[in-house]
């Protein structure tokens, strides 16, 4: 919540001041028209909250999608997104067989940011987003196609979260970006469970 907080108070400060100033940047000032893109990349996946014991070590996923930019002004943008994103975490009980059991949540991310460009080709974004729970399982071998269990608490499971997510990026002049960005939910991923989803994501993509 930190980071969201210092990302999104940066974004506006920025923001206003680049607009203050009637600066244009190159890399959002070619078109004011709807640009669309596709995106992927690395998902490093954990749980945070009160009812987590200890810290669980973080999950190895991966995210993709398809996301559209719309132009407000040569400067600022709101960007939605579609992403696919393997979530969850490892966690500390163990199955019959000594290996540390992951827990697979996967989703279907919406984020809706706003995006500042505070520099030729570098845009800071930040803003809501909504998930949806696609499938959950809890994997006591997971590189063994046989090791796929019923999630213990699949019932209390919420199929909607919501959280927020704030990040970086950086574009070429040929469309092709690299991005940084991190996820916090802030909905609980189950009844009577203060258990959370974070997600740090790097990731790289083409904007037509």
């Amino acid at each position: 919540m930190k980071l969201f907080k210092f990302l999104t108070v940066g974004a506006l400060l920025i923001g206003g001041m680049a607009t203050s100033f009637a600066q244009e940047d190159a890399s959002n000032a070619d078109s004011m028209n709807i640009s669309f893109g596709v995106k992927g990349g690395v998902n490093f996946a954990t749980l945070n909250g009160g009812d987590i014991d200890g810290s669980p070590d973080s999950r190895t996923s991966f995210h993709a999608g398809v996301f559209a930019e719309f132009p407000i002004t040569t400067m600022f943008s709101i960007q939605t997104e579609a992403l696919y994103s393997g979530q969850g975490a490892e966690l500390n009980f163990r199955g019959n067989d000594g290996d540390r059991a992951e827990l697979q949540l996967d989703y279907i991310n919406v984020p809706v940011l706003a995006k500042f460009y505070i520099l030729e080709g570098l845009s800071i974004e930040a803003g809501p987003q909504f998930s949806f729970l696609l499938n959950d399982e809890v994997d006591f071998n997971p590189n063994s196609n046989g090791g796929d269990n019923p999630t213990p608490f699949r019932d209390s499971l919420k199929t909607f979260e919501f959280g927020v997510a704030g990040g970086l990026t950086f574009q070429t002049p040929i469309g092709i970006f690299a991005t940084a960005r991190y996820n916090q939910g802030i909905t609980k991923i189950a009844d009577d469970l203060d258990i959370q989803n974070s997600v740090f994501q790097l990731g790289v993509g083409f904007k037509f």
